[in-house]
């Protein structure tokens, strides 16, 4: 059962497109779209399709997945569409053979697991350079738009608690391998105004804080994810800190919509924080919610080290999305109703 089968997710997708008028502006173009079985990127394809399915002129997607049967997996219904294209891809490599010609590229394919983080650190830090170099020279020889889905994580350790500015940058230590993901991302991004100042490359970054929703894996084992599919399956919260670490959360299409206003209104080697100002709470907050969502119990009990060394070290990651909101952006689900229905679509996919 895909996630197609639930009317929530179906009706969620109609009420985002209300907010992008910009998408027609995507007609007849080629949109590349990398990480495409991803937490986010997944949403972003879901959100063109059902826009495809209203109009006529249609938006061809470039798939972008390691392995075809990945794409089909999630995507199935839609893989004999003519608009919809299967493109092999791996962001460690730099031998991809990428799509002949492309408007737009929305690059996601990233490890953003926090236990794949400390087992992979290589690939991971390889993945997001190596895979943003290879997607800015294929926009160079094309002229394609890119954007360039980094991190909150990118801003490290401040003092104060305030929401981050996107012009603010505190401490990383660089000799701690957990750190591959964001020093990973840092260096993507100074590479993305590099190629733009040097090679007229247009790019465009956006900082997403803590994403979740039903289009996350049953595997992912951030707890977002990890607790939403726990509750919806009947099973208790066990938290492994006191969960007063403060977050910006954001339900996955609020995200996606973000991403494509930004896309296509974004100033040029601008970064944007991808942040619902309804959505800032902390990690017991979001244990809360998720528990009250399916009435089930939430307990806390201590870390293993290996689950200590995973943790995001921030304990504060709020952003200020101030200048997202500017471009006409508004998230649609606060906090309460986004975990709502998120639970809610899992469960009605687990039971079909």
């Amino acid at each position: 059962m895909t996630i197609y089968g639930s009317e929530i997710w179906l009706s969620d997708l109609d009420e985002i497109l209300t907010t992008l008028p910009e998408l027609d502006g995507l007609a007849g173009k080629n949109l590349l779209v990398t990480g495409c079985s991803g937490l986010i990127c997944s949403a972003v394809i879901d959100l063109l399709i059902r826009w495809n399915g209203s109009h006529d002129k249609k938006i061809v997607i470039h798939a972008a997945s390691r392995t075809e049967e990945e794409l089909i997996s999630r995507f199935s219904k839609f893989c004999d569409e003519d608009w919809f294209v299967y493109t092999p891809y791996d962001a460690v490599s730099s031998a991809n053979v990428l799509p002949k010609y492309c408007d737009y590229i929305i690059h996601g394919a990233s490890n953003a697991s926090p236990s794949m983080i400390t087992k992979a650190p290589v690939e991971t830090m390889l993945g997001n350079f190596t895979g943003i170099n290879c997607l800015l020279d294929y926009s160079r020889k094309t002229g394609a738009r890119i954007l360039f889905i980094s991190s909150s994580e990118v801003y490290g350790i401040k003092d104060n608690n305030k929401p981050y500015q996107t012009d603010e940058y505190g401490f990383i230590d660089l000799l701690n391998s957990r750190n591959s993901y964001s020093v990973g991302k840092r260096a993507a991004e100074t590479l993305c105004v590099s190629y733009a100042d040097e090679y007229g490359v247009i790019p465009v970054i956006v900082r997403p804080g803590h994403i979740y929703g039903p289009t996350a894996s049953p595997f992912d084992n951030r707890v977002s994810s990890a607790w939403a599919y726990a509750v919806a399956r009947g099973s208790e919260i066990v938290m492994k800190s006191e969960g007063a670490q403060i977050r910006s959360y954001c339900y996955c299409l609020d995200c996606a919509s973000a991403i494509l206003k930004v896309l296509l209104r974004g100033k040029t080697c601008h970064a944007y924080n991808v942040s619902n100002p309804d959505s800032v709470i902390t990690i017991k907050q979001m244990a809360e919610l998720l528990s009250q969502s399916a009435g089930v119990m939430l307990r806390t009990e201590l870390p293993t080290e290996t689950e200590r060394r995973g943790f995001n070290p921030m304990s504060n990651s709020s952003l200020d999305s101030t200048e997202l909101l500017d471009l006409g952006w508004r998230g649609l689900f606060d906090a309460e109703r986004g975990f709502n229905h998120t639970v809610k679509i899992i469960k009605q996919c687990l039971d079909r």
